[in-house]
């Protein structure tokens, strides 16, 4: 396969966008850009549910579980039609994008059957749980830890930063189960927490813009079944990477701020005649957003392919994240030096809530520094 190749999406894959246009029409069309800023963090149960009765979530999980039995191409198509829309997809994503396959690659037979179809339904929401107060970035120091009992497990230990904790159903957890921190990679595992079971605590933590999009989640003591296990214990480590290569690779790791762009175009193109720094500065934007979309897309052929990319999906992030930051802030100075030309209180209330929220976007999914460790020791230069 070239890399001609892995920059295009193949050609079946584009009839999903009639479909999806068509449902967006009719969800969005009045929903202002300020809102639809904040598309994948945007929580919005009924909306999830009603993708699901399209059949646009769990696309890439088996029929026999309830998905569509389609591939990594395919839901490309859809995540990218979702987030241009503004869409708020945050209460399916997580267990889409990641909880979903991963449970569906390391699963018992008994955990797909109860799990995976609720998430196609839109009825199982996921959150994300690892990183800890003080092993954040540096993922392989958690210090939560489960221990086996006589029917299972207890649970002890506190995570942060999990998103929509407060709104979840469940949660995948990597742990301790032999060890401690000095281990390292050695004795993780990873387990389903309940989050409605007795001892979890959940506490969201309010950003600079006044939403709750993050949550502390603590478990004193949590009664956990055997069955709570993914995968084989111990093998906590190798797994959560096979989900970060999802979490990393995809197109919201470039359109987090297309939004702010697309509105700031649409206001362009009602002024009299285009102006040379705006062409400008709007095809710079382009360009590098084509770049990264064929990045992401090769990136996309690797996981249909079965492999498991994960240093080319930290460099795409880590690029990606870089201009997701840089669009909001180039397209403030431009509104602020050009002061005779006089946005339209839409824009810049999105342009505003935009750089508010930005600074998290090299946090989430690995920080900056994490992501260019592991790109170099990818490359054999650490």
């Amino acid at each position: 396969m070239d890399a001609l190749t892995l920059s295009r999406l193949p050609a079946g894959t584009e009839s999903l966008r009639a479909k999806l246009r068509a449902f967006l029409d009719t969800r969005m069309a009045s929903v202002p850009p300020q809102v639809r800023a904040r598309s994948w963090m945007g929580f919005d149960a009924g909306f999830s549910r009603a993708l699901a009765r399209e059949g646009l979530v769990g696309l890439t999980l088996p029929r026999e579980w309830g998905g569509a039995g389609l591939g990594a191409f395919d839901r490309f198509v859809v995540v990218e039609e979702l987030l241009a829309r503004g869409a708020p997809v945050a209460a399916h994503w997580i267990a889409d994008r990641q909880s979903g396959p991963l449970i569906h690659r390391y699963g018992t037979p008994q955990q797909k059957a109860f799990y995976l179809p609720r998430i196609c339904r839109g009825e199982a929401f996921f959150g994300i749980g690892m990183s800890e107060p003080g092993a954040g970035s540096d993922l392989a120091s958690v210090r939560s830890k489960a221990i086996r009992t006589d029917s299972g497990w207890q649970l002890t230990g506190q995570k942060i930063w999990t998103t929509h904790a407060q709104h979840a159903h469940y949660l995948i957890a990597l742990v301790r189960t032999t060890g401690t921190a000095a281990d390292r990679q050695q004795g993780l595992s990873q387990f389903i927490v309940d989050l409605s079971l007795p001892g979890v605590t959940v506490r969201p933590i309010v950003d600079l813009a006044g939403d709750a999009h993050f949550s502390e989640v603590f478990f004193d003591d949590v009664a956990l079944a055997e069955d709570a296990l993914i995968g084989e214990e111990g093998a906590g480590w190798e797994q959560v990477n096979a989900e970060l290569a999802f979490e990393r690779s995809g197109p919201e790791r470039i359109y987090s701020s297309i939004i702010v762009f697309d509105t700031w175009l649409q206001w362009l193109r009602t002024l009299p005649a285009p102006e040379e720094w705006a062409v400008t500065l709007a095809g710079r934007i382009v360009a590098h957003l084509a770049v990264l979309r064929a990045l992401s897309i090769a990136v996309t052929a690797k996981l249909e392919a079965g492999e498991n990319p994960v240093t080319l999906a930290a460099l795409v992030k880590d690029l990606g994240t870089a201009l997701e930051q840089e669009i909001p802030r180039v397209i403030a100075d431009a509104i602020a030096g050009n002061p005779d030309l006089i946005a339209p209180e839409s824009l810049l209330r999105t342009v505003a809530y935009v750089s508010q929220i930005c600074p998290s976007f090299s946090l989430r999914g690995g920080t900056r520094e994490i992501l260019r460790g592991m790109i170099a020791r990818g490359l054999g230069l650490r």
